[in-house]
Parts: C-alpha cells; sequence; structure tokens
C-alpha cells in the first residue's frame, strides 16, 4: 500500500519499504493501531466512569499518539544510512525503544483496568513505583527520536535537499530536547494543571480557566512532523533561503514552546479567547 505525498523532493509513505527499513517501529505502530479496536470495546461495554470520563479514554489517547509517533520513526528511517540499519547497535536502539512503548501502553491499560489513575498516583508503593518506571519508559521511547535524528543529520546520502534534510533531522532532535524539558517538569509537578480547572476544551482536555502544561507538551512531541513540513513548503516557495527559512523555524518552534509553558506556569489557559 503506497499513499504519495506532495513535497520536494518526491515522498511516499509506503508501508512495505517502513516495513523492510523499520520492521520494529512499523509493526508495533500497526498493533497499537489494531488494540484500539478492544479498547473502543472496553469503552463501550464498561460503564464505569473515573474523573468525569471512561478510564479506557486515556489509553485510547495514547494508543493513538504512540502508533503516529512510532509510524512517523519508521518513515524517517529511510533516510538512515542502510549499513547503519543493519548493524547490531541499530537493533538494540529500536528493541528498546519499542520496549519503553509497550510498558507505557501496558501500564495505562492496567490502570483503566482496575478504574485508577496512571499518572500522579501515589496511592500504594506498586503505583508509584509503576509511574517511576513510567517515567524512565517515556525517555527512552522519547530516544527514539533523538536516535533517528542523528542518524538522518549524520546520512549525507538521503537524497533530499540540504534545507529539507535539515528540517527532517532538526524536528527529530528537538522532539527529544523540548519534550525532555517539558515532560520532565510535567510529571514531578503532581498534576497537568497549574492552578484550579473547572472547564476543559473539547477533545484535547485542556483547561480554558488555569495553566495547562499539556500544551507545551504537545507542540513538543509534534516538533518531528511541524519542521519538516516547514522544510517541504520551504523548499518549494523559497529554495534559495530555505535553510534559512527553516533555522529560523526551528528557533521560532523552540520559542513556541517555552512560551506556552511560561504561560502554563504563569497559571494562564492557552488561547482563552477559545472559551
Amino acid at each position: 500500500m503506497t499513499f504519495t505525498l506532495t513535497s520536494s523532493p518526491r515522498a511516499s509513505v509506503d508501508l512495505s519499504r517502513m516495513w523492510r527499513d523499520a520492521p520494529a517501529f512499523t509493526g508495533l505502530g500497526l498493533l497499537l493501531v489494531a488494540a484500539l479496536i478492544p479498547l473502543y470495546a472496553a469503552m463501550a461495554l464498561d460503564t464505569r466512569i473515573f474523573q468525569g470520563e471512561s478510564p479506557w479514554l486515556k489509553p485510547v489517547k495514547f494508543h493513538y499518539a504512540l502508533s503516529i509517533y512510532l509510524i512517523t520513526l519508521a518513515f524517517f528511517a529511510r533516510y538512515v544510512s542502510a549499513t547503519l540499519r543493519t548493524t547490531r547497535r541499530w537493533r538494540a536502539f529500536t528493541a528498546v525503544v519499542c520496549i519503553a512503548v509497550l510498558y507505557e501502553v501496558l501500564w495505562l491499560g492496567a490502570a483503566a483496568s482496575m478504574n485508577v489513575a496512571s499518572h500522579f498516583n501515589s496511592t500504594s508503593q506498586a503505583w508509584i513505583m509503576a509511574y517511576a518506571l513510567a517515567g524512565v519508559s517515556a525517555v527512552l521511547l522519547t530516544s527514539g527520536s533523538l536516535g533517528v535524528g542523528i542518524a538522518v543529520a549524520r546520512n549525507r546520502g538521503t537524497g533530499l535537499t540540504s534545507a529539507v534534510h535539515l528540517s527532517v533531522w532538526l524536528g527529530l532532535v528537538l522532539t527529544f530536547v523540548l519534550t525532555l524539558v517539558v515532560a520532565g517538569y510535567l510529571s514531578s509537578n503532581g498534576t497537568h494543571f497549574v492552578g484550579s480547572s473547572t472547564r476543559q476544551l473539547a477533545i484535547l482536555g485542556w483547561s480554558r480557566d488555569a495553566g495547562d502544561l499539556r500544551v507545551a507538551h504537545f507542540l513538543a512531541t509534534h516538533a518531528l512532523h511541524g519542521l519538516p513540513l516547514v522544510g517541504v513548503l520551504a523548499q518549494s516557495l523559497v529554495p534559495s533561503r530555505a535553510r534559512l527559512v527553516i533555522s529560523v523555524a526551528g528557533i521560532g518552534y523552540a520559542a513556541l514552546v517555552a512560551g506556552t509553558f511560561a504561560q502554563a506556569l504563569a497559571g494562564q489557559p492557552f488561547l482563552a479567547w477559545l472559551g
């Protein structure tokens, strides 16, 4: 199955190639998508409510997020040198990332099945330990973007233009750096919110009347999508200045994450005018 994207240079989202280039990332990503079927069934059959919503909603959201993340890494793996992808250290690296992802979804699923909190759960020593291990696994799974980003940066034979090549590896590396800072603080804060939140934005659940650290976290984790998109557009529209545009975009994206992070710390909601 092949889906074609308009880009410069031209690229296609080919599942068979993604399986060949990054079988662990691709396979686990597809498995997480398939696992949404029983999760949605659980939501339909389990009438329990936790903090105003189905306990299965959080695992569903994470399955979507982690599957997109893994499939994105699998796509960008084509720009990692073929020689590196055959080495034992590369296979070990992908295995560690996938094991970390598996721990996250199993931990979330276990909490949902017991109708208890997964994050910030200090009700027992077991859940405190589980949350601490989840923090370690979160760093390990996020390091997937760093590892792929560094490997892409070192590969001069990607077939990409210089500007698009920059946008790909910079987006991957920034995802790790920005997420590590924001998620590190969030995990030790004891809550997503800064202040008392009584209203949340539909779907995303971001607070409408308090600071919400998840906004900066969301933006940080999507640098690996945002900057390559800027790279493709810059290469198409202003090829002679594409690298400059991408460099400025990288600084701007980091500033956006920092700004929303500071806004949350000040107890202010993101885009308060949304109501």
